[in-house]
């Protein structure tokens, strides 16, 4: 890996020349955004979460004169409509494969043939799953801390696991869960996350929330566990992924590896952190020994983070090098 000052890192910051909101149905609003050059080679990036939601730095992941970088909140999240901090809004029509046909009504809408798939933690998920079903569609595949909503992932991460690096943050985020209730905490937070009284929801919300904004870097990010903790944020965040974590990301048994062979020839890169806590490397080893033609990067000092500098810096020599590609 290099190392020092040749360290890659963001493109400046830009805004948006265009933005939207798109209605693909179910009384669903997205919200979109283009940035970069309107001629340039299309890209879209996903973020994570399921409901994490967009920021201004993910535009700069890309050269701004060679692409045409479109962003997106997925549904529920973000600034897409309607929005999940409301308990009234129920979450039936928000699924992995609810979010590949709403990429698809965007693809077509803004006019694009072929368009790059940037995705990190869920976004790899869902990178692979729509790469999966639209191989056409992808010009070259960027991955980052690979997540394939997997038991044993789930259970690493909510369970049991990665608490017992983080017992400080576990023991507040199983402080909303009575202990006699502790053994599917998946499910009890489903409970609390959708209660219709706000105190639960929020404190379950904010500590399912920051358990994760707490283990997402290699070291720590106060600033980053307290912006996890905003209500609105932390209640959309945490009702949309334990809704698909509940459903296994709607996956059959292994799906994503199964499928490799749709996608086997779509250029590709993956960059994982070593000591990525949220989505362990075993699964991007899995993804890396199913898929060896895919350009693999294990970074030794990093962890979850998309700014993690060992990850950034292959990220965007991916983005770089396939801005070249036709």
């Amino acid at each position: 890996m290099t190392m020092g000052p040749e360290l890659r890192t963001p493109y400046p910051p830009i805004e948006p020349h265009e933005s939207g909101m798109l209605d693909v149905g179910d009384g669903n609003e997205i919200y979109w955004e283009v940035c970069g050059n309107p001629g340039g080679k299309p890209a879209v990036f996903l973020h994570g979460g399921p409901g994490g939601g967009c920021s201004p730095d993910h535009r700069r992941l890309f050269d701004p004169a060679a692409y045409r970088i479109v962003l997106f909140d997925q549904r529920n999240c973000g600034r897409s409509l309607p929005h999940a901090s409301d308990p009234d809004v129920a979450l039936d029509d928000n699924t992995t494969w609810h979010l590949v046909a709403d990429m698809e009504k965007l693809r077509e809408h803004l006019g694009v043939e072929r368009w790059q798939v940037f995705g990190g933690s869920w976004g790899s998920a869902l990178a692979l799953a729509y790469a999966q079903a639209h191989p056409d569609r992808v010009s070259e595949l960027v991955l980052r801390g690979i997540f394939m909503l997997r038991p044993f992932e789930l259970y690493w991460f909510y369970q049991e696991g990665a608490s017992l690096l983080f017992p400080d943050l576990w023991e507040k985020y199983v402080a909303p869960i009575p202990e006699d209730e502790r053994e599917d905490l998946i499910a009890a937070f489903a409970e609390r996350l959708n209660s219709p009284d706000r105190e639960t929801r929020v404190a379950a919300a904010r500590a399912w929330a920051q358990w994760e904004g707490g283990a997402i870097s290699l070291r720590p990010r106060p600033e980053r566990i307290d912006s996890y903790g905003d209500p609105d944020y932390a209640v959309a965040f945490a009702r949309i992924e334990n809704h698909y974590f509940t459903h296994e990301g709607w996956f059959e048994d292994e799906q994503l590896l199964r499928d490799v062979e749709r996608i086997r020839r779509v250029p590709a890169v993956i960059v994982q952190g070593r000591y990525d806590v949220c989505t362990p490397p075993a699964t991007a080893w899995d993804l890396h020994r199913a898929w060896p033609e895919a350009e693999f990067h294990l970074v030794d000092d990093a962890g979850h983070a998309y700014d993690e500098p060992g990850i950034l810096h292959h990220l965007i020599e991916a983005t770089d090098r396939f801005a070249k590609h036709g």
